[in-house]
């Protein structure tokens, strides 16, 4: 029989382990069978060796092969190479022997018991003799393989539940039962795990064996109908009769088996106490779960069933964010052990240059010893050259020396105990470090939070005060303008360090590009809003810092020169950090429009030399230019003066556009993020000429409104249920969007949503602008459809923009729900659209030419 224990690498899941099993060739199907131990009857699983290949890899480690079968590759290890080879051997044999049965009766597996033995025989003879002429025949070893190793204890690993599969906790269960209940009759047959007397009446019944291995094997679980005495008379009809193991065993040492067998049977124990935790837990699991269900089957309301699966859903994100933030730790880990590894190096370079002074001085030592050897041996020569007193002093320096070497060895000895120590406590500091800071902002984002519902109950409040009494009225107003001057980095600043405010605490009143993260609205309900928002916004970047946002600056902190692939348009549509943006944002406008040297300049010598006609209105939009952000608020601002520049060269650049209203906020955002007014005029060329379509910003603006049209059949297609809404109270979504696509988002988003969109604009085209606009409509598709009046629907879409405070949602709905969304679609429907409205445009020519000589034939 070949049958032994080998050790098993397990391949699933993130730990991969090395777990002893014990293998058993099946001859009649070519299957190596494989259990937990060799006194387990139901198997683990199979192994097909038929259609299977073995290799040996030395890089591998000693004893480590594999058996590559068409679904899966099995790593297994003997315990030594001769154990290895041997096995390797005898599956070749085995596979052999099996596929040449196979091919002489093809009928089925079943008529290789009824072949004749002399000729199996035969063939496995002609095999081995064919085979020694590529690799000798291996002597079999007893002590690892066959019926001997079967009569050992199971090889140990470092903990008892490691051996134990996970995967199948039935077959586990079954097998323990089993070993328990065997465990009785053992005592009592001289430790023969292989005795089953009682079941011994009727070994003749092989089919019995067949059926209870399909019914594991194949199905993965045993049949209820299957007894214990079905898989008794398997096992001992796998084995010879209990007579000839006991008369192996009579040479061994009775006491020794015994008390082989008392540690055995105690691990086993131990393993099936964890394994019966295990299951345990996984029950309350199970029963956990069927409770949920059960609420969720159970519940009255479609209200009530969508809050069990918003609950389970945030049961997921918790556990991906705890997996993602285990990941992020693994990988600062790393970081601190490269780190580690370095300085070992350093310190090792540092004890070799030590040494290697220690050895110079050691030689300087030996050469003045032997100069003193040598004068001292000539009597004469010492008599005349060299005096008492003159020894004595090199005998000191010979002794100061010495004592020199024994000072540095123990200074050397000092440092490395220093420098090891000293980097333990540096690490544990900055451990200790970053784990405030995460905690700080935790708590800070939690407080943002806190507040933010504070604030949102105020709002209710303020609606509900016309039904209040006067005083409390007056104490809800009170409440709301405290609020609003309040700010949480007051605080913070105040409680925190430098460092520590400057991670967590980043200027309240304006972002990196001077807009103001609370907006100046004039009506007190919005000010409350904006100032929810900025806070929800705050605390979304807290807890998203380590988690998102550093991953995604380390990525980009990697990237050298740019190049379009798919993984930088990936990283560009989740945002591009502050520190990138102004690279990669020169170099999308540097792709598509080659500046032409001294061309701005020209134009701005014309510009002066010459008033363009749209000069007045450029003067009158220019304080009207992004009044929330600091550099445009004032007439005195630095970037108003080049923001009007840029904006004369364009209309001299471009004289069939000229200017056109919303060139201003364009041309100040690309100011805001290129600082230079040069690179900001040829970004917006850029946008106009390049992503834009033609006549976009031409008097008629025909562009635009086919736009319209068209982002109305897409919002029909995406969100039927939004425009049936719309429909129903006559809302033309136009009147709101059509700003949006003109200036591309501007002074409807938030800037760090706003910035994020123009990331992926300027790379993509404005197939982006649609996406986000259908996202924008989708974040609050289900608010919307709250509102059953016309009016409100109308003041509702005024500013629903700004209360969109989680931007990695809104980006996730735009390029991910909304998939698929192909240019080639878009390019049809505005030629579509195009032609229908140059039509209709057509057609009012006509009827005013019409009216207007009707007009004229009758007469004033």
């Amino acid at each position: 029989k070949l049958c032994g224990y080998l050790n098993k690498l397990g391949i699933k899941g993130p730990i991969k382990t090395w777990k002893s099993r014990w293998f058993f060739y099946d001859e009649n199907k070519c299957r190596l069978l494989y259990y937990r131990t060799a006194q387990d009857i139901n198997p683990l699983g199979s192994i097909d060796l038929s259609s299977a290949s073995f290799d040996c890899k030395m890089e591998n480690g000693e004893g480590v092969f594999e058996i590559r079968t068409p679904s899966r590759v099995f790593t297994l290890k003997a315990i030594s190479k001769q154990a290895m080879m041997y096995w390797l051997q005898q599956l070749q044999m085995r596979r052999w022997e099996f596929c040449n049965t196979q091919s002489r009766f093809p009928v089925g597996g079943s008529q290789l018991v009824k072949e004749p033995l002399a000729g199996r025989t035969s063939r496995c003879r002609t095999y081995i003799v064919d085979n020694e002429d590529f690799l000798p025949l291996v002597k079999t070893p007893t002590e690892a393989v066959g019926l001997k190793a079967a009569s050992l204890p199971a090889p140990q690993t470092s903990t008892a539940l490691q051996n134990i599969s996970l995967k199948h906790p039935w077959t586990e269960i079954q097998n323990t039962v089993y070993n328990i209940c065997g465990s009785k009759q053992l005592w009592g047959n001289n430790g023969n795990v292989f005795s089953f007397d009682e079941f011994q009446e009727h070994p003749e019944n092989v089919d019995e064996k067949q059926e209870a291995e399909e019914g594991t094997l194949e199905d993965g679980r045993m049949e209820p109908r299957l007894n214990w005495i079905k898989k008794a008379r398997w096992m001992s009809s796998g084995f010879p009769g209990s007579e000839e193991l006991s008369r192996e065993k009579n040479s061994v040492d009775k006491g020794s088996v015994l008390q082989q067998q008392i540690l055995t049977l105690t691990e086993e124990v131990k393993s099936q106490k964890e394994l019966v935790k295990l299951l345990h837990k996984a029950l309350e699991a199970a029963q956990q779960e069927k409770r949920v269900s059960s609420m969720y089957l159970t519940a009255a309301e479609d209200k009530d069933r969508l809050e069990l699966v918003r609950h389970k859903v945030r049961q997921i994100a918790d556990l991906t964010s705890r997996v993602e933030a285990l990941e992020q730790e693994k990988k600062e880990l790393e970081q601190i052990l490269t780190l580690r590894d370095s300085h070992i190096e350093e310190l090792k370079e540092h004890v070799q240059l030590l040494m290697e002074k220690n050895h110079a001085k050691q030689e300087v030592i030996m050469a003045l010893t032997e100069q003193m050897a040598r004068e001292l041996s000539d009597p004469l020569q010492e008599a005349n050259t060299i005096t008492v007193e003159t020894l004595y002093k090199q005998q000191e320096e010979i002794e100061h020396l010495k004592d020199d070497i024994d000072a540095y060895k123990t200074q050397n000895q000092f440092l490395n105990s220093e420098i090891h120590q000293v980097t333990r406590l540096w690490t544990s500091v900055a451990e200790n470090e970053k784990a405030l800071l995460m905690k700080c902002a935790c708590l800070q984002a939690r407080n943002c939070q806190m507040e933010s519902k504070y604030l949102t109950v105020l709002r209710k409040l303020q609606e509900a005060v016309p039904g209040l009494p006067n005083s409390h009225a007056e104490l809800v107003k009170n409440l709301i303008q405290e609020a609003l001057q309040w700010d949480v980095k007051e605080e913070a600043e105040e409680a925190l360090p430098f460092e520590l405010n400057t991670a967590l605490c980043p200027s309240s009143e304006y972002d990196e590009y001077g807009f103001m993260t609370v907006p100046d609205y004039e009506i007190e309900d919005w000010k409350l809003l904006a100032k929810i928002q900025a806070l929800e916004i705050k605390s979304n970047k807290l807890r998203s810092q380590e988690i998102v946002e550093k991953p995604l600056r380390d990525r980009w902190n990697s990237i050298g020169e740019l190049n379009p692939s798919a993984e930088l348009k990936s990283l560009i549509r989740s945002g591009i950090p502050v520190e990138h943006r102004q690279r990669v944002w020169r170099w999308l406008v540097s792709r598509h429009c080659s500046p032409v040297p001294d061309h701005y300049q020209r134009l701005l010598e014309q510009s002066r030399s010459t008033e363009h006609p749209a000069c007045r209105q450029i003067e009158l939009d220019l304080p009207r230019t992004l009044t929330n952000n600091k550099h445009f608020s004032s007439p005195t601002s630095q970037l108003i003066p080049k923001l009007r520049r840029v904006l004369l060269a364009f209309s001299w650049h471009n004289p069939a556009i000229g200017y056109c209203q919303g060139l201003n906020r364009l041309a100040a955002v690309a100011l805001l993020v290129l600082e230079d007014e040069e690179s900001a005029f040829w970004c917006l060329v850029y946008i106009v000429e390049n992503l834009m379509p033609a006549d976009y910003y031409s008097d008629t603006l025909i562009t635009s409104q086919v736009d319209q049209r068209v982002f109305k059949d897409f919002l029909s297609e995406k969100l039927p249920r939004l425009t049936a809404h719309f429909e129903q109270y006559r809302i033309d979504v136009s009147l709101i969007t059509f700003n949006w696509f003109l200036v591309a988002f501007v002074d409807s988003l938030v800037s760090d949503i706003l910035l994020q969109v123009w990331d992926a604009f300027l790379y993509e085209g404005t197939k982006v602008i649609f996406r986000y606009a259908l996202a924008i409509f989708k974040y609050n598709e289900e608010e919307i459809l709250r509102i059953h009046d016309s009016v409100e629907i109308y003041q509702y879409l005024r500013f629903f923009t700004r209360m969109i405070m989680d931007g990695r949602k809104l980006m996730s709905i735009a390029f991910n729900d909304l998939n698929p969304f192909p240019m080639k679609l878009l390019r049809n429907r505005r030629s579509m659209h195009r032609e229908e409205l140059e039509a209709e445009l057509c057609e009012l020519e006509q009827i005013k030419a019409a009216y207007v000589k009707e007009r004229a034939e009758q007469g004033p």
